[in-house]
């Protein structure tokens, strides 16, 4: 087995909002998941720090960051129907933030394993100036953001349900950043479509694969392998980062795709592959709203990625899908020009 490097787990309690799908018993249900694998030695749980205005300012507005601050210290509340904070929103976002970082931080002084980064609230949909989808701070971009600012090329592949808007858009232009997601759609939040291929100095750095309500795993690894292998090789990250979304298991209650644990685990192993080495491979726990599922989907996922044998569900295959990746192949080049 390879070593695990897990970030956390952040705070579980505080950031609470009686009867939302994103709660803190996600927590204790992904570390069950990990206590599965019993890794043993092979487990290292390094603790998370709360990521300072400096290091939030790379990827969200100071302005922002202020109005969050200042709105959680007055005892928080709803920030969109979806989203909300509480007095203690403000330091467990920070520390989600953290935890990414913490979880860079130790991969670079070992130079060997994969991180888990064990957090919440989630990041994808976080815009540089806004919250939204359940997300305060976007913690896979602040991860991102440290790195470029070292000279690091940095692939985010973004497996949630669904499509990760904020990274898309605080990375639109950013020739040192490729983000690539495959996502239900139509689904919150809308965007996501395949002709969305990146700002000028940035072209064709985004893929984006929306995908029909039912489609299985094969649909999803296909979509990759074909849209965006051939960028991802000639981008050739240094670095790789997962926005790990376990929601699109077909047992969550927020969306439609028809994935089981065991698809997550070929996800797992092929994104994994285009990391250059060991060392340079980062998970961020993002959506995942049943329970068992998540549990489970944890276990098998870092458990390939170990090279270890948990695989309680087979990869799913021949469901609906196949069209969608060959229309989003089609609306990318014609994008393109």
């Amino acid at each position: 087995m390879g070593m695990l490097i897990v970030s956390g787990p952040t705070r579980e309690f505080g950031h609470e909002r009686r009867g939302h799908p994103e709660r803190p018993a996600r927590i204790p249900a992904v570390m069950e998941g990990i206590e599965d694998l019993e890794l043993g030695t092979d487990l290292e749980v390094v603790a998370p720090y709360a990521a300072d205005l400096d290091q939030l300012s790379r990827v969200h507005d100071v302005a922002y960051l202020e109005q969050l601050s200042d709105f959680c210290r007055a005892g928080g509340g709803n920030l969109d129907p979806d989203t909300y904070a509480t007095v203690d929103s403000w330091m467990v976002a920070r520390l989600a933030a953290g935890a990414g970082l913490a979880a860079i931080d130790a991969l670079r002084e070992h130079d060997d394993g994969v991180a888990f980064v064990v957090a919440r609230p989630p990041g994808h949909h976080a815009l540089r100036d806004r919250a939204m989808g359940f997300c305060l701070l976007n913690n896979v971009a602040v991860a991102a953001a440290s790195l470029t600012a070292i000279g690091e090329r940095v692939l985010i592949v973004d497996w949630d349900v669904h499509h990760g808007n904020g990274t898309q858009a605080i990375f639109w232009d950013d020739p040192s950043v490729a983000y690539v997601s495959t996502h239900q759609w139509p689904l919150y939040p809308g965007s996501g479509a395949a002709s969305e291929v990146g700002g000028p100095r940035a072209r064709g750095l985004t893929v984006n694969v929306p995908l029909p309500p039912g489609t299985t795993g094969d649909v999803v690894r296909r979509a990759i392998d074909e849209l965006a292998l051939p960028m991802i090789e000639e981008f050739a990250p240094t670095w790789v980062l997962v926005s790990a979304g376990f929601d699109g298991h077909r047992a969550d209650p927020l969306s439609d795709l028809a994935l089981s644990s065991g698809d997550f685990a070929e996800l797992a192993m092929m994104v994994a592959r285009f990391a250059p080495r060991p060392g340079r491979l980062a998970l961020f726990l993002e959506g995942g709203y049943d329970l068992d599922a998540l549990r489970m989907s944890v276990a098998t996922t870092l458990g390939a990625l170990l090279g270890g044998s948990y695989r309680p569900e087979a990869p799913t295959h021949g469901g609906m899908g196949m069209e969608a990746v060959t229309r989003a192949r089609v609306d990318r080049i014609e994008a393109l020009g």
